[in-house]
């Protein structure tokens, strides 16, 4: 195959035909992603269309049978992930698993090896101050293995935050979240966005809250579909393309000619 060749610095992920076949099954067949620095972007898609595999291979977790990817103008490996942070769709815990708030925290933290179990003030501060960035200070002393899964999906964002990351990758981030729980969440992650000049990837099957949040859409089934900002791709004959099935766009209130999808 020809190399492929990068030429996008303004690019945050960029993918070039990516292949991967797992077992029996091709999962991705030739999919082209592009991310600007600074975006967020979401990857929309049914089951099994390759959402959460394409995110595994962004991070090295599996090596694609052929395209090439790159990070921050990097290829994939332990230089750029320092760079990368990850929250996953759901982590299941435990009832017996120990560790607190603060002593999962510290295992982020290079500097707290050695004596996590004790308090130290100066880590404890960049520790509480994490979770208050996303509204859970509260959680601190608390068993991680008794949060409720809207508690638990903010300590892991807190968690990924505290190596201040340039690239966020989140695989169905309102996992376990109940439904008013959803659309303060996605909050969040546009304030996080915001305020701290992220570029964001986030996998969803919420379409409502990505129209609202997301700066661009890539529909997903294996290659992409469609891409394009929201209104480009939320419509019924894009998401058909996607799907597989017939979807109606529902009107609410946006300004004329925008409307949601179901």
């Amino acid at each position: 195959m020809a190399e492929i060749k990068f030429h996008r610095a303004g690019l945050a992920v960029e993918v070039r035909g990516l292949r991967l076949r797992l077992g029996d099954t091709q999962v991705l067949r030739g999919v082209d992603l592009h991310v600007p620095r600074g975006a967020i972007v979401a990857i929309i898609g049914p089951n099994g269309s390759g959402k959460t595999t394409l995110l595994r291979c962004l991070l090295g977790l599996e090596t694609p049978d052929e395209g090439e990817i790159r990070l921050l103008g990097e290829p994939v490996g332990r230089k750029v992930l320092s760079r990368v942070a990850y929250v996953p769709q759901r982590l299941q815990l435990d009832r017996n698993f120990i560790l607190s708030v603060r002593e999962f925290l510290s295992l982020r933290l290079q500097a707290a090896k050695g004596w996590m179990w004790q308090g130290h003030r100066k880590t404890d501060e960049q520790l509480r101050g994490a979770l208050a960035d996303v509204g859970v200070e509260s959680l601190f002393d608390r068993p991680i293995a008794g949060l409720s899964g809207g508690q638990l999906q903010r300590v892991l964002i807190a968690f990924s935050l505290l190596t201040k990351p340039e690239l966020l990758l989140l695989d169905e981030p309102t996992a376990g979240v109940d439904n008013p729980g959803e659309r303060s969440f996605y909050e969040l992650i546009t304030g996080i966005h915001q305020r701290l000049k992220l570029t964001v990837v986030l996998v969803s099957h919420d379409l409502s809250m990505v129209y609202r949040h997301a700066t661009r859409v890539y529909a997903l089934n294996g290659v992409v579909c469609c891409e394009g900002t929201p209104e480009e791709v939320m419509n019924a004959d894009s998401l058909r393309q996607a799907y597989g099935i017939h979807v109606t766009p529902y009107h609410h209130d946006h300004p004329p000619g925008h409307h949601h999808v179901h």
